[in-house]
């Protein structure tokens, strides 16, 4: 299988710390557990949703104010019917 990324943009009216500060608070908006270090460079979280959801992610960037990029290293999905997806 070839690689595949996925990038999504959107524009909001707000400034570059408080929408950092926003996608940083993960235990904020995301309505699962949460276990980890979400908010520091090389940390790693594990996020499950009762049985339909579990993935655990790594901060590979993190750029107060600029940028943050999770990178996905597991998932399992109860929802999808490509279990590899």
């Amino acid at each position: 299988m070839k690689q595949q990324n996925f990038t999504a943009s959107i524009t909001v009216d707000q400034t570059p710390e408080q929408v950092f500060k926003a996608i940083n608070n993960v235990r904020g908006w995301w309505s699962g557990e949460i276990e980890g270090n979400p908010d520091k460079l090389g940390g790693e979280f594990i996020y499950r949703y009762k049985d339909m959801h579990r993935s655990k992610q790594k901060v590979t960037e993190f750029i107060p104010g600029k940028r943050i990029v999770w990178h996905v290293t597991d998932a399992e999905l109860g929802f999808v019917r490509n279990k590899t997806e």
